[in-house]
């Protein structure tokens, strides 16, 4: 029975793959002819596109394939695609062009951002001179003209009444050459006369053209060395390396000074003084110079220094500009007065506090010229004091009465300064040598009282002007 019932579905399954078999078939039919009907219909539209673009056969034409060519253009759109493209490669062009100016104007940008970032760094002093940047003086032999000085004019250099002001830098020049050979430091410390000239040269182009903190003013701070030296016969009270430590250190002792003092300096936290620790940053910087200069063989007028003399001569120099800086009067000053009525040559405490405060007196000496030579000094220094008030204002950094446009006036600053700071000075080495009151003291008392006087006058226009202010506000 078992048997029976296999083979029975058996049969009955092989009828149902047989039926589904036809049915595939019969499918498939149908399948063809649709695909038959779409192909025919996809044959005849293309035959309709054929004519629409060739409305003749292509090898049974009588044209020549150039006739075709206009035909093949309109269905395609040839030409204006063509203008399509031209006008998109045109605007592409354009753009470039646009782009291209704009990388300009950014290099340009680039390059004025560069200048500005410079002079800034310039201005703040923040980077230390180069080793190539200005030292070399830059000539291979030395240029100025050498001026045979007159009699009358080597006279006048050994005066404090000297006018430098009539004076061309090239000029000053040769007077610094002629005070190195006067004092006899070049004959004998044996300086090469083209090394002095060099280095003269190199030292007036690290001055920077500043208001007051120039070349001019190294120039008549050393003058007055030389006249301090010539009227207090310095040369038969020190030795010829102390004369020249004194020469060299007024030469050198504003080097590169960027026309902003040391308030600034710190206040600002600019390079310099983070380089020195806030420790008399313009001074260091100077010393730092001045030696820089000297280790170049072209400019070193200590060449034939063995390297004794030269650590001495270094020392002494160092120690003399470092003695400039002004917050440190009231020491120098205080401690010169307790050796001055004792005061001993062969002590070398003695005279090196000596020497600190004749280049100190030398340093803020232009009250001691004649008025018509020390005033334009003045309006000089307060141009240079009003520049850094105004910068310090713009930064919101602290600004010192003294230097503030607003409530300093030429007569005021000058009286507290000369009062309090020169005569006490200049009267305290007159104790040594008492030659200097007719030449330098009872100038310095001339100016006070005039300027005291243009101060009364001051004050009153002022007491005048503000009762008129008064009187204006009473009526409104």
């Amino acid at each position: 029975m078992r048997h029976r019932h296999n083979q029975a579905q058996t049969e009955h399954d092989g009828c149902r793959k047989t039926h589904m078999t036809d049915g595939k078939r019969h499918e498939g039919k149908h399948v063809n002819k649709r695909r038959r009907r779409e192909t025919k219909t996809l044959l005849k539209h293309m035959k309709g596109f054929q004519m629409l673009v060739f409305p003749f056969s292509l090898t049974t034409s009588p044209f020549p394939l150039s006739h075709l060519l206009p035909c093949v253009c309109r269905a395609f759109k040839i030409n204006e695609l063509k203008t399509e493209v031209t006008n998109h490669l045109t605007m592409l062009e354009k753009r470039v062009e646009l782009e291209g100016m704009k990388v300009m104007e950014i290099e340009k940008c680039r390059n004025d951002i560069k200048k500005l970032r410079e002079e800034i760094v310039s201005r703040n002093n923040s980077n230390f001179l180069d080793d190539n940047k200005k030292l070399s003086p830059c000539r291979a032999i030395p240029s100025y003209p050498t001026y045979h000085l007159s009699k009358e004019t080597m006279e006048a250099l050994r005066l404090p009444t000297f006018d430098a002001w009539q004076w061309e830098p090239s000029e000053m020049l040769s007077c610094l050459e002629h005070m190195y050979h006067d004092l006899g430091l070049v004959r004998d410390f044996n300086i090469n006369p083209i090394t002095l000239k060099r280095w003269l040269l190199c030292i007036q182009d690290n001055y920077r053209n500043n208001p007051y903190h120039n070349f001019r003013h190294c120039f008549c701070v050393t003058q007055m060395m030389y006249s301090m030296i010539c009227l207090c016969s310095l040369q038969e009270k020190f030795t010829q390396m102390d004369i020249l430590a004194l020469m060299t250190a007024a030469v050198c002792h504003d080097l590169d000074h960027p026309g902003f003092n040391n308030m600034y300096q710190i206040n600002a936290r600019t390079e310099m003084a983070l380089r020195y620790n806030d420790i008399s940053p313009l001074e260091n910087h100077h010393c730092a110079v001045a030696f820089q200069i000297f280790s170049r063989p072209d400019c070193n007028i200590f060449f034939n220094f063995d390297p004794e003399a030269f650590k001495q001569i270094r020392q002494e120099t160092i120690t003399l500009i470092l003695a400039t800086d002004m917050a440190r009067h009231s020491e120098i000053l205080k401690t010169f007065k307790q050796k001055v009525d004792n005061f001993d040559y062969t002590n070398k405490e003695h005279v090196a506090c000596l020497k600190m405060v004749l280049i100190k007196c030398c340093d803020i000496s232009n009250e001691v010229r004649p008025m018509e030579v020390a005033e334009p000094w003045v309006d000089c220094l307060l141009e240079e004091y009003f520049m850094q008030s105004d910068r310090e204002k713009a930064e919101g950094l602290p600004v010192a009465p003294f230097m503030d446009r607003e409530k300093v006036t030429k007569s005021t600053a000058q009286t507290g300064f000369i009062k309090f700071v020169l005569l006490p000075m200049f009267e305290t080495v007159m104790k040594l040598f008492p030659q200097i009151e007719e030449v330098m003291v009872q100038p310095l008392r001339e100016s006070r009282d005039r300027y005291e006087e243009l101060k009364q006058i001051d004050d009153a226009m002022k007491e005048k002007k503000k009762s008129e202010n008064l009187t204006m506000d009473g009526e409104k």
